[in-house]
């Protein structure tokens, strides 16, 4: 990831021959220093005062690759001096408002006010952004004393995340599942509303790149696969090979194509033979996207957010447990093993499109973001609410996909209402370490609806 620190000024300041310029250049440079240490890159720019100057900062971030630009007011900065660039440029903007003293109280120096009043400047800015409809995030707080820091780069990962989606290229195994209509939209829709392109990943297709999986690779991947995973006795069957060369041949497939996110529906793989359940959640583990059912949808905002999130896994709420107000998240056999609680155990699924190998394992206990992408009547939806992942000791799902959510602030029953209400879908994505407000930034920069439960 890397950001174009834009540092805002006043030419006023060098006409009179202030003061503040010899402390600030250093402040800056500071601040820069602070997101290298989270792994930040930081393009800098001189002190820009005057319209040509921020554009030729902005073009150069352009130039640079930057992921979104962070401004840091120095001084106050008139804004007729700044907005033009910053509304013309597909950057995303990060507003980071912050001064270098921390205490500024009745016996404070006076002098330390020129080098402490950009905040006004950051208003100024801000209201013409709002004006202009140029999304933007803001956090406010000592750089040094306060979270600030660790929030811009939370907005920083959103962008990240928006700009992948706009790169975004799906593959489909098996088409939709039939009547299932709540995350199905025209492919077409996806690449004209968000630039996600999808392929229609034909049996033949997949059936040509499964008859040339070699037996080394499928060798590699069970000798993979005993490393990773806990194998009981007895489940290791002449079939199993035949299973591993149905994620060996899915596995490449996505690498082939180059693929950011994939779905398969289990009850169509011809061409493939058998469900990849184990693919799927290695894939996520790479940093694929996934969802199940053919649900591209889902799939491609998985893929774009384990961009900046590698602990972000595909869900779906299966059972409400009302008196504990937690609902049992699960799926057939995927979740991303980035999450996992216990090292997965292998064992051979049963039923209809479960002939095959899956390695359960539970969600780890942690705090994160719950959300949902939907279509409804006008445009896309974005659902936020705050969750926690809770999990200790022994279960009784040893042979199932899971986890238990808690929501936050609201019982089982409040919670699922709003859901519906809100007219959620039932495939979802949880994102651990994620705040709702740079989820929010992700949904604005793609110009969604928004809709967070408080």
């Amino acid at each position: 990831m890397k950001i174009g620190l834009l540092p805002l000024y006043i030419e006023l300041y060098d006409i009179i021959g202030s003061p503040y310029r010899p402390r600030l250049e250093p402040f800056y440079d500071n601040v820069a220093s602070l997101f290298e240490q989270r792994g930040i890159s930081v393009e800098k720019s001189e002190f820009c005062r005057l319209k040509d100057e921020f554009d030729n900062a902005i073009k150069s971030f352009e130039e640079a690759g930057v992921d979104a630009i962070v401004t840091l007011h120095m001084a106050y900065s008139p804004s007729l001096e700044s907005i033009d660039a910053l509304t013309a440029t597909s950057l995303p903007v990060i507003v980071l408002d912050t001064t270098e003293t921390l205490e500024f109280g009745q016996m404070q120096n006076p002098k330390e006010i020129g080098f402490n009043h950009g905040i006004h400047g950051v208003m100024d800015m801000c209201s013409m952004l709002k004006r202009n409809k140029k999304p933007y995030a803001i956090a406010a707080g000592h750089y040094q004393e306060s979270d600030v820091i660790d929030r811009v780069c939370g907005f920083v990962k959103a962008a990240v995340a928006a700009k992948a989606l706009c790169n975004a290229k799906a593959a489909r195994v098996g088409g939709g599942f039939a009547g299932m209509g709540d995350f199905l939209v025209p492919n077409e829709e996806l690449k004209e509303r968000f630039g996600i392109e999808v392929d229609e990943i034909s049996p033949e297709e997949i059936s040509d790149i499964r008859n040339v999986v070699t037996d080394s690779e499928i060798d590699a991947e069970i000798a993979d696969n005993e490393a990773k995973y806990e194998i009981p006795d007895g489940v290791i069957a002449d079939d199993y090979r035949e299973y591993i060369k149905s994620c060996v041949a899915m596995h490449k497939c996505l690498e082939n194509g180059a693929y950011t996110a994939f779905t398969v529906n289990f009850r169509n793989v011809a061409g493939i033979e058998l469900m990849p359940f184990i693919e799927a959640c290695k894939a996520m583990e790479r940093g694929i996207g996934y969802a199940g059912e053919g649900d591209v949808l889902t799939a491609s905002f998985a893929g774009a957010l384990l961009k900046a999130h590698p602990e972000t896994s595909f869900v779906e709420i299966f059972c409400p447990d009302w008196k504990n107000n937690t609902l049992f998240l699960s799926h057939m056999g995927e979740v991303n093993y980035r999450i996992a609680d216990l090292k997965p155990t292998l064992c051979r699924g049963k039923g209809e499109g479960n002939q095959a190998y899956k390695a359960y394992t539970r969600m780890k206990p942690g705090k994160g973001v719950y959300i949902n992408i939907s279509r409804d009547a006008d445009d896309y939806q974005l659902f936020i609410a705050k969750g926690e992942m809770v999990a200790e000791g022994e279960d009784n799902f040893v042979n199932s996909m899971r986890g238990w959510m808690k929501p936050t602030g609201y019982t089982t029953g409040e919670f699922l209402e709003l859901h519906s209400k809100h007219g959620a879908t039932h495939h979802s994505i949880f994102v651990y370490g994620a705040s709702v407000e740079e989820l929010e930034y992700f949904g604005k920069l793609l110009g969604m609806k928004i809709v967070t439960l408080p």
